[in-house]
């Protein structure tokens, strides 16, 4: 038996199909992963993402040790409740995990992690936090909804008091706001508009029923998986992980390297790459029949590349992936697909935002 989030009753009883991630029993489907894909491009969702681990950290020096930690700087963060998307690199530069930190106040943040980093995580974090007097709080009290879609938003607006729904609807992207007891942020993993809801757990199955009551679809991993990897966002563990970093793994835009000062963890690393050689991830759309898959070899005409994640694009019905390959190779590749060599275009991500499709597709062969 594996780990259970507050919402473990809830999915057996809404029928899904559980499986093992990341030590946590989390739902797979509920029935038709492709309906619920369809449902959260058409229409919106709700995920249960309370296997993800949320840490708040305190103290008078928590921005100094943020600044050491993160590869992104967390001195953009102007505005309670701003978000950002940053690495945490080891100082040879490999990813520890990516995350997103939220600015509260000036002496407090709060961070949300990967479940399957969570213990590595947290002793890196309180590692460094010691030397800063910054506190560490692992909030296992707390679950997470993700409702996401092009209604998400007006979907969830019934859950709040009148009084509160102006403030969700001004909600900027990237940005989170206390609602009493609740933390709503405007955040997802999806590629759509919709939020995420930090709650008590105790408030978890409750909050669940009054979405679904909104006609708002379950949705699983296997949905969650096909979404991310259409709007062109990583995976940790696939496309990133200890022995890759952000540079060769399309995360170039999350370091910042504008505050010569600054010198955060794995810097150094990076600085001393060459900016032309190495390898990068890249988008691959298939030419023709099959499924790209994660591990598979992809040739190009400077050598041989991996693909990184893979999988059939419900919204393209086509099968796309990212790749690690060779800096700068010609677009054209051969993906090894069951022994057999098959034709791949190099795209650039995303593949799907909002809805729409963000590439140029040609007609698939037979």
């Amino acid at each position: 038996m594996g780990l259970r989030t507050p919402l473990y009753d809830t999915h057996v009883r809404e029928g899904a199909k559980l499986v093992d991630f990341g030590g946590w029993d989390m739902p797979l489907h509920y029935g038709s992963q492709l309906e619920e894909h369809q449902a959260v491009r058409g229409d919106c969702g709700v995920f249960d993402v309370s296997h993800m681990a949320v840490v708040d950290l305190a103290g008078e020096r928590v921005r100094d040790f943020l600044s050491l930690i993160l590869a992104n700087d967390v001195a953009r963060l102007k505005h309670k409740g701003k978000a950002l998307y940053s690495c945490m690199l080891r100082p040879d530069g490999g990813v520890i995990d990516d995350l997103i930190a939220y600015f509260l106040s000036p002496t407090c943040f709060r961070l949300v992690v990967n479940a399957g980093c969570r213990d590595k995580d947290l002793a890196w974090i309180r590692r460094h936090a010691e030397n800063f007097g910054v506190a560490v709080s692992e909030r296992t009290d707390l679950g997470i909804l993700a409702v996401q879609g092009p209604n998400a938003i007006a979907k969830t607006l019934p859950l709040l008091p009148s009084a509160q729904r102006a403030a969700l609807m001004s909600l900027g992207a990237f940005a989170g706001q206390w609602f009493d007891s609740w933390f709503v942020a405007r955040t997802g993993y999806t590629g759509e508009d919709g939020v995420e809801i930090m709650l008590p757990g105790s408030q978890a199955a409750e909050v669940w029923e009054l979405l679904r009551a909104q006609s708002i679809a379950p949705v699983g991993l296997g949905a969650r998986d096909t979404l991310r990897l259409e709007a062109g966002m990583n995976l940790y563990g696939n496309d990133m992980d200890e022995n890759f970093h952000p540079l060769e793994s399309a995360l170039g835009w999350t370091v910042a390297f504008d505050s010569p000062g600054r010198d955060f963890i794995g810097r150094k690393a990076l600085e001393g790459l060459s900016p032309t050689g190495g390898n990068e991830l890249v988008g691959l759309l298939l030419d023709g029949r099959g499924v790209l898959r994660g591990h598979q070899q992809v040739m190009t005409d400077k050598g041989a590349g991996t693909v990184t994640s893979g999988t059939f694009s419900p919204t393209l019905n086509r099968s796309i992936g990212l790749a690690r390959v060779p800096r700068n190779c010609g677009p054209q590749v051969q993906a090894d697909i069951r022994g057999k060599l098959q034709g791949a275009r190099i795209v650039k991500p995303p593949f799907v935002r909002r809805g729409r499709i963000m590439i140029e597709l040609e007609k698939q062969g037979e």
